[in-house]
């Protein structure tokens, strides 16, 4: 399918919005963007890359932190982006990234049909 991008961090229930995203759709590549504790605390496949952020530092550092960690991952011209989970700082730094990485987005979500281009 592609590359999936989602943000795995706080919020009620997101955890498992993210792990039927993963799990329900065959993606190629999957990169999550998590802190030490999504690290310790998330079951992950073969397929699943972490990429561990400090979440404490200021947006614009956060934002050149992720770009770097995902500069070298992304092969797709186009990548599904997920921000269910996290906080509008995560959520901002990691756009930030992905368009400085100069690829299409979609954004992606599970509704009640299944996965949904949003």
């Amino acid at each position: 399918m592609s590359t999936l991008i989602a943000c795995l961090s706080t919020g009620k229930g997101t955890w498992g919005h993210v792990s039927r995203l993963i799990k329900e759709n065959p993606w190629d590549n999957i990169l999550l963007v998590t802190n030490e504790f999504g690290k310790e605390n998330f079951t992950k496949d073969d397929k699943t890359d972490l990429i561990i952020i400090n979440t404490s530092q200021g947006i614009q550092e956060l934002a050149k932190e992720i770009h770097e960690k995902l500069k070298d991952k992304i092969k797709d011209p186009e990548i599904a982006l997920n921000i269910v989970s996290g906080t509008g700082k995560e959520h901002t730094a990691l756009l930030s990234a992905v368009l400085k990485l100069g690829v299409g987005i979609r954004f992606v979500a599970l509704t009640q049909e299944g996965m949904k281009e949003v």
